[in-house]
């Protein structure tokens, strides 16, 4: 099972992290003014020189930092913008004029009701936050389980934050610039209002806000990606006496590895950086989100059932992301994960309950929580 589950960590975090190396080239490329390959190029470096030397430690605080700096970016930006065009009022009839249906959350650029698979589709990016394992793995690093709480407050609070503002963003961008950024250029928005909006020293304080978003996601998912591969593949299956300096350097060639694969994947300057996190978003979302839902409410879950759900979840999402029109413009990560609850829940009903020592344990972690 553990070599299972490493093995879709290695694939989808493969697309995961060439998003983050398109939005660091996009970056570069709109605030040096540079091409998008010599971008590229400088972003992978540096994303990899720090995840490289730095081990998980040095991540936690770094993405601490970052996420500060991330907050006050998101934030700020888009109140200049406002104040630059006269005002919330002023701003609201701009957009309004400029295409009124973006004030209406379920009318389309068409004027007409957006489909119930497009609402479907966007409540579902709800279901991934139960799989990633780069942000399971800090809630696993905390010593104290008392800090839980604290911690899952934190965590919400961030992220609705995050979210509300950059929706923020886009809208007053679209007020605030003249020319509409079509395509994959829309993605760049930010870094065109930052670029005229401040000082150009205030202006790369505000743009170091996008790196250390995309190196505080990277990093993680590198080094989510090493240890999957060093400790569920290397040793479990190729050396299982393997010493600590050994699994080490094979971590670091992991990241390495990973990076050139995801700086190839990245090469293409018209790829969506949506696009890749919403593929690899959906395959951790069905691969190991309803295994850790049954898992932690349920005491019968067996191994089997685990690991069919995460087999039967990731593979859907790869298989369905191949097909297009009606039905399959649903976004993958709902049939993986309704296939992947079904497949554990008629497993769990097939297969022996789990041993009598299991399920006390259980009891008691539940107990304690």
């Amino acid at each position: 099972m553990r070599t299972i589950s490493a093995l879709f960590i290695l694939i989808f975090f493969l697309f995961y992290t060439s998003s983050g190396f398109v939005a660091g080239g996009k970056l570069f490329s709109t605030v040096f003014g540079v091409e998008y390959f010599t971008a590229l190029t400088i972003g992978v470096l540096v994303i990899i020189s720090y995840t490289f030397l730095g081990g998980f430690m040095a991540v936690c605080w770094t993405d601490f930092f970052q996420g500060l700096l991330m907050v006050l970016a998101i934030t700020i930006v888009p109140f200049a913008a406002m104040n630059g065009l006269g005002g919330i009022s002023s701003t609201v009839d701009i957009i309004r004029t400029i295409d009124p249906s973006l004030l209406t959350p379920f009318t389309g650029s068409d004027g007409s009701l957006i489909s119930l698979i497009s609402v479907v589709s966007l409540l579902a990016w709800g279901f991934g936050y139960f799989g990633q394992p780069h942000i399971l793995v800090r809630f696993m690093a905390i010593n104290d389980p008392e800090e839980i709480k604290q911690s899952r407050a934190i965590a919400i609070t961030w992220v609705t934050i995050s979210l509300a503002f950059a929706v923020i963003v886009g809208l007053v961008g679209r007020a605030y610039v003249p020319e509409f950024l079509a395509g994959a250029s829309s993605e760049t928005v930010f870094m065109v209002m930052v670029n005229s909006l401040f000082h150009p020293i205030i202006a790369g304080i505000m743009l170091a806000a996008i790196l250390a978003a995309i190196m505080s996601t990277a990093d993680s998912q590198l080094l989510v990606a090493a240890s999957a591969f060093t400790e569920d593949i290397y040793r479990l299956v190729f050396k299982s006496d393997a010493t600590q300096k050994e699994l080490v350097w094979m971590g670091r060639i992991t990241v390495i590895g990973i990076s050139l694969l995801a700086y190839y994947f990245a090469l293409d300057p018209a790829s969506s950086v949506l696009d890749l996190v919403a593929y690899a978003w959906a395959g951790f979302g069905a691969a190991f989100g309803p295994a850790i839902i049954f898992s932690l409410f349920s005491r019968k879950v067996t191994r089997n059932a685990v690991l069919g759900g995460m087999i039967s979840g990731g593979v859907m999402v790869i298989l369905w992301k191949q097909l297009s029109g009606g039905i399959f413009d649903l976004y993958e990560i709902v049939p993986g994960f309704i296939l992947s609850s079904i497949v554990i829940l008629l497993i769990t009903k097939m297969d022996r309950e789990p041993a009598s020592e299991i399920q006390e344990e259980f009891e008691r972690v539940q107990q304690s929580a």
